[in-house]
């Protein structure tokens, strides 16, 4: 590696380690039962709260788009998947308990 490229490393990670961590996330729902909504609102507030402008956050109705389910090996919903930042985690249920949410996301502040 060249010293130029060696510096251009250096400011990437650099520049990693200084911007805030992005979130993606998928929720998987099923139609809309009270569960559900409850699962949909729950996790828009607590992106909202604690990852303000650092998460994408998709909704996937498994009854719309079953393939969906199958292909990321859904069993129960609601599902909640954050696919970044890696490692991948999943939380299964309405996410009424904030606090395992936010544990198990690493979302915390």
């Amino acid at each position: 590696m060249t010293e130029k490229q060696h510096d251009s490393a250096r400011e990437f990670e650099a520049r990693l380690e200084s911007e805030p961590a992005r979130f993606s996330f998928v929720l998987y729902v099923a139609g809309a039962t009270s569960r559900s909504l409850r699962a949909v609102q729950n996790a828009k507030a607590a992106c909202e709260e604690l990852l303000q402008g650092r998460y994408q956050l998709e909704i996937v109705d498994i009854y719309k788009n079953p393939q969906a389910a199958r292909d990321e090996q859904i069993v129960a919903v609601p599902t909640l998947v954050r696919k970044l930042p890696a490692p991948l985690r999943t939380v299964i249920g309405d996410l009424s308990v904030r606090d395992r949410l936010v544990a198990s996301m690493g979302m915390a502040a």
